[in-house]
């Protein structure tokens, strides 16, 4: 497998674990949010395309500490939001990621911290096996 092929794979990751966790935590089956529904995706009262636009800016880590610091995991639709903004993070380009000191592979840990928090780590830990 080629350095291409393996951020391929995590990105197929990423997506698979995405799913999964919307169609378990809002109990319906997930196929992708529409923009217009994204939009209503907020952490603490800070709307997920604020997190976006940072990202957009080259902001990435700066966003995330923020989104860390101020999520409320027992709100299931902050938790949603962060997993968005990390299958987001995961969608740019490895360049764009590596000039901004962050990667694929944290994304995907992200999506997976936030899946224990929830209580669906052993979910993440079936998508990585297959």
């Amino acid at each position: 497998m080629d350095f291409n092929d393996e951020k391929d794979y995590i990105m197929r990751i990423i997506k698979g674990m995405v799913r999964v966790l919307f169609s378990l935590m809002l109990g319906k089956q997930y196929r992708f949010v529409e923009l217009p529904e994204e939009n209503k995706y907020e952490i603490s009262g800070k709307a997920l395309e604020e997190f976006k636009k940072m990202v957009d800016e080259g902001f990435i880590n700066e966003a995330e500490n923020i989104l860390l610091e101020n999520i409320d995991y027992n709100q299931k639709e902050e938790v949603l939001a962060a997993i968005l903004f990390y299958q987001y993070i995961g969608e740019k380009d490895s360049d764009f990621l590596t000039e901004h000191n962050y990667s694929k592979e944290e994304a995907l840990d992200g999506i997976k911290r936030l899946a224990e928090q929830q209580g669906y780590g052993h979910i993440c830990s079936l998508l990585m096996d297959t």
